[in-house]
């Protein structure tokens, strides 16, 4: 009776474990979609008059500390900036498309290889007010969300505060 209990015993602690690893997997892949209730369908801007192509280009991908959700667009693409997210657009010439940024958290972000112009569009939620610095620390702009998409000259910008 005891090695009938014991095979039991296996088989149902291995059914709990893969019941387990099953269900954590099935929720991971329930996850929501990028593009929630709020989000805004936007168009990217063509690519920059003087991009070069990826393979020419002695440059490096641009980047920001501490890390965001990024995603990339073609030139002339359809992105969403979901709802409570500062979206920024800078072009990558590791890629030759736009690199896209979602500050989400409040913070003050450190933002490198962020050149030339691009683009932002504030989804925030609740009116905050959103801030681009310059190396000294010295604020270049401040801008609250709407307004819609809006350029931007990267290459002064040192950080931004998205609160």
């Amino acid at each position: 009776m005891r090695p009938k209990r014991s095979v039991l015993g296996m088989v149902g602690v291995t059914t709990m474990l893969l019941t387990a690893a099953f269900t954590t997997a099935s929720a991971e892949a329930a996850a929501p979609s990028d593009q929630g209730a709020g989000a805004r369908a936007l168009v990217a801007p063509a690519a920059p008059a003087d991009a070069r192509p990826a393979s020419l280009a002695a440059a490096a991908s641009p980047g920001i500390s501490p890390g965001v959700r990024t995603s990339h667009v073609p030139p002339s693409g359809s992105y969403g900036c979901d709802s409570g997210n500062l979206c920024t657009l800078v072009w990558d010439p590791t890629t030759s498309d736009w690199k896209i940024f979602y500050l989400y958290n409040c913070n003050r972000y450190s933002v490198y290889n962020w050149e030339g112009n691009g683009w932002y569009f504030d989804n925030q939620t609740g009116n905050p007010t959103s801030y681009l610095y310059y190396q000294n620390g010295g604020v270049d702009k401040s801008f609250q969300p709407g307004g819609g998409q809006q350029g931007q000259n990267w290459t002064p910008i040192f950080s931004v505060r998205n609160c």
